[in-house]
């Protein structure tokens, strides 16, 4: 082909290249025109990006939700290694009401989001705490779970569980747990109760609970402030000897101290024995003689001397009844009268008691009797039992007191 051919074939596809330009613009423009009448007549505008991304789910709140709790139970189980089980049990009146079904139906849904929620609250006591004892402290095994009560009356339960490492401060047979507790406060229409092993019994309690402490005791926010101290229970394991609260090193005394110090007690018990052994040899010693000297000279030479020596060996016959009539005399003459209670110390008032009841008594009845309280009346056994005064043992939950057996040798 000539060039002037090519030229004419060049042409001819510049001219079918416009010709497809000019007829699609037209498409292009109906087709932008019919996509805005649909959006017209439909009413929706176009939405952009941002208008396209999911709502953020709806946030829970924790603290409204459960304000409407008609009561709060806080239930503090202490165990021996220092952890402590809390329990605390929000309760609403109505169970059958709407307000509770609808916050049930939340709780047992969203309960990850509700025991993080409880948690977080609780470290921050935790915190204080931690700061105030100088104790590793940590929150652990945290739930929460519903259900309903219908007795003493129709009641909703949300009740959250967790483990509380290092509560307590324990030592061999000793427990003391409040401290952990600083700057806590019982509200109006709360409850604070901790309990501990059957093996333990309170010694000191603080503030005086609002139940005796037989096996747990029991605050009531309605009637009680705690003090920067408060509250404060301290327990020994039943038969045990507790020690007092651990000190620094720098405070406590050095061995050597301490064996000296127990040398000196076993020298002053020899000491104090060699003096009585000693006295006691004094008011024997002028009997025993005159008793083995025998008869004086005159005796043997007096007129009926021999009668009256014979009957004065009859007197100081063992048995015999005049030295029995003597004997139960003096008995009579110097038997002292029971001094009343208020010149006893508290151990011999319990001895005088347990004595009274052939030997054997209960503690609680001992409490009754004296008039005590729960943690004078254990401190007062504890020493008693320590000086192995009296034998301590249980009977089922009660703690009973008695006198030891004598061993016959």
């Amino acid at each position: 082909m000539d060039s002037k051919g090519r030229r004419v074939l060049w042409w001819a596809l510049v001219v079918v290249v416009a010709c497809n330009l000019v007829a699609a613009s037209p498409v292009a423009a109906v087709s932008a025109e019919a996509i805005d009448d649909v959006a017209f007549q439909t009413g929706e505008q176009p939405q952009s990006e941002s208008e396209l991304e999911p709502e953020p789910a709806p946030q829970l709140d924790h603290e409204s939700d459960l304000a409407a709790a008609d009561e709060v139970h806080v239930d503090v189980f202490l165990h021996e290694n220092g952890t402590a089980t809390f329990t605390v049990d929000y309760r609403f009146g109505n169970a059958s009401s709407d307000d509770w079904e609808s916050l049930r139906t939340d709780v047992e849904e969203n309960a990850s989001s509700y025991a993080e929620a409880e948690a977080a609250d609780w470290n921050q006591v935790l915190e204080g705490g931690q700061n105030e004892t100088n104790r590793e402290m940590s929150l652990s095994n945290v739930s929460v779970a519903t259900r309903e009560s219908p007795a003493p009356r129709d009641m909703g339960h949300v009740t959250y569980t967790f483990q509380w490492t290092g509560f307590s401060h324990v030592e061999p047979a000793l427990i003391e747990a409040g401290d952990a507790l600083a700057g806590f406060t019982l509200v109006d229409d709360t409850t604070l109760q901790f309990s501990w092993p059957e093996e333990y019994t309170a010694r000191d309690v603080s503030p005086s609970p609002d139940s005796p402490p037989d096996g747990s005791v029991l605050w009531n926010g309605d009637e009680t402030e705690f003090t920067d101290d408060q509250p404060s229970v301290v327990l020994i394991e039943n038969g045990g000897t507790a020690i007092g609260p651990a000190e620094s090193g720098d405070d406590q005394p050095p061995t050597w101290t301490i064996a000296i110090a127990a040398v000196a007690v076993l020298l002053l018990a020899a000491a104090t024995g060699w003096w009585v052994s000693r006295r006691h040899g004094q008011r024997s010693g002028p009997a025993a003689k005159t008793d083995a000297a025998g008869p004086s000279p005159h005796d043997a030479t007096a007129p009926g001397a021999t009668g009256v020596a014979e009957e004065d060996r009859d007197r100081r016959r063992p048995g015999s009844n005049d030295e029995q009539s003597t004997a139960g005399t003096m008995a009579t003459r110097t038997q002292p009268s029971s001094p009343p209670p208020e010149l006893l110390s508290n151990e011999e008032r319990v001895m005088r008691l347990l004595e009274q009841r052939g030997g054997r008594i209960k503690q609680q009845e001992v409490v009754t009797q004296l008039d005590w309280t729960e943690a004078k009346t254990s401190q007062v056994v504890t020493s008693l039992r320590e000086d192995d005064e009296i034998e301590v043992f249980r009977v089922g939950r009660e703690n009973v007191l008695s006198l030891p057996e004598d061993d016959d040798t």
